[in-house]
């Protein structure tokens, strides 16, 4: 059976993280009140700005952009969407 969580996005009991996903505190805040849904959509996101925005994860501005991206939408807040991006229609 899988850990479940209070996931602080969903506001909701869900399944877990299997192990932390960042070393130290960051880490374990986001393995001990992340779900693994919310954080999957995170990568998915995170990938698409990277893309989208041409970010260079060597450099210390954008790293810290999509820390500062990441925070906000784990917990729920607005976040940057990637500019001109259209969702596939179902």
């Amino acid at each position: 059976m899988s850990r479940m969580v209070q996931c602080r996005k969903y506001k909701q009991e869900l399944p877990g993280l299997e192990r932390p996903p960042y070393p130290g505190a960051k880490g374990e805040a986001i393995f001990n009140d992340v779900s693994k849904k919310a954080w999957d959509e995170w990568q998915a996101h995170q990938t698409m700005l990277i893309n989208e925005r041409r970010l260079n994860m060597m450099d210390p501005d954008d790293r810290k952009f999509i820390q500062q991206e990441m925070d906000k939408f784990l917990a729920g807040e607005d976040y940057a969407q990637a500019e001109g991006y259209v969702p596939p229609s179902e």
